[in-house]
């Protein structure tokens, strides 16, 4: 029978996949607290729903970064897709392409920026890493210009890699068919193969190449070198909000990085509401982690989201069935999400307001 929610597509990928390949998904920091707290947090938000509200039409479309998509789910960026399916990135485009909604790409790809665009038939934004070779990430920034991608989503919370202690233990490393495909040999940069026993071939790669002198420098220096709008990616403070719209973000993206950074870090769902105070409407406000089911993506819109993004679920689909399976969770998700407004008796995404949501004590 095929899954009818987005938990049986973990299921049935971890039933799919190579153990160490699926433990590198699932993984977080330490004693993943705070990727327990990403789900957790949304349990602890109750509904208001309104009676009496015509809901015979809902419509969840919407706009990001001035892109219309079909729904206010989009597909966040995770590494490394091909190991959870043979077309990886690829297959991942074609089913935001199919379900009309918005996909961002790695920088740590197995497809590379171009393969990803020749497949998708809908819009793209690119995460982008800062090397400590700056020319790196400007390469990577120009190509990604030129395929056509509609914005940048600069990470800001990896300077160093979280302590992934399932990685260490399997001695994580890609298979000697795979590597980071937005580089080159050449580069001295696409290998992400075996370290040692104990050791993880991308907390490697991370701590020889990624700049742990990352400063708020960075993001005007992005800004100075092209066109494209920049959303930052990591922020959990109102204070880095505001920073962040200092140095000229046109969207900030609530994350901890699913839990695979700072353990015991907020969860994504209780950073918002903070966020979005700081922010008070000056650029759009987005999240991600956690987001498992409809009334998820509906209570993170009560609090000020303007969209949500997903990676492990999508992942699981990719997993489970591949092209088809991925995008059969985003529209297991926006099924959801339509009942769900339908329910709370708000068919509009612009009447989906603070209102709608009561915070539990911890």
């Amino acid at each position: 029978m095929e899954p009818v929610n987005v938990r049986e597509y973990e299921a049935l990928a971890q039933a799919r996949m190579d153990p160490a390949a699926w433990d590198y998904y699932r993984s977080g920091a330490e004693d993943e607290v705070t990727v327990r707290a990403n789900c957790d947090g949304f349990a602890r938000i109750r509904l208001r729903p309104r009676m009496l509200v015509d809901v015979t039409s809902c419509d969840t479309r919407t706009t990001v970064v001035g892109t219309p998509v079909s729904m206010p789910i989009l597909i966040a960026p995770t590494a490394y897709h091909c190991l959870a399916c043979e077309d990886g990135e690829c297959a991942t485009a074609r089913a935001a392409g199919a379900a009309d909604t918005l996909m961002v790409a790695s920088t740590l790809a197995t497809r590379n920026i171009e393969a990803i665009a020749a497949a998708a038939t809908g819009p793209l934004w690119f995460q982008l890493y800062v090397y400590r070779d700056r020319a790196v990430s400007e390469s990577l920034v120009r190509r990604a210009e030129a395929a056509g991608y509609r914005a940048l989503v600069l990470t800001v919370d990896t300077p160093r890699l979280g302590r992934r202690e399932r990685d260490i233990r399997n001695a994580f490393s890609l298979p000697p068919h795979l590597g980071m495909a937005n580089f080159t040999s050449e580069d001295d940069l696409t290998m992400v193969h075996f370290q040692g026993t104990g050791k993880s071939a991308l907390a490697a790669h991370v701590a020889a190449l990624f700049d742990t002198s990352l400063t708020w420098e960075a993001l005007s220096w992005l800004r100075s070198i092209t066109t494209l709008p920049v959303l930052v990616k990591g922020v959990l403070t109102g204070e880095d909000a505001e920073l962040a719209i200092q140095h000229g973000a046109a969207g900030i993206l609530v994350s901890n990085h699913g839990g695979r950074q700072l353990d015991g870090a907020l969860a994504s769902i209780e950073a918002l509401p903070e966020v979005v105070e700081a922010v008070n409407g000056r650029c759009e406000v987005y999240l991600d982690g956690g987001i498992r089911r409809g009334t998820d993506v509906l209570k993170a819109l009560a609090l000020g989201a303007r969209a949500v993004l997903v990676g492990r679920p999508i992942l699981w689909g990719l997993g489970a069935n591949g092209e088809a399976g991925a995008r059969h969770v985003l529209e297991l998700l926006r099924a959801e999400l339509e009942l769900a407004m339908a329910l709370a008796g708000r068919p509009r995404l612009a009447e989906i307001d603070r209102s709608l949501v009561k915070m539990l004590p911890n």
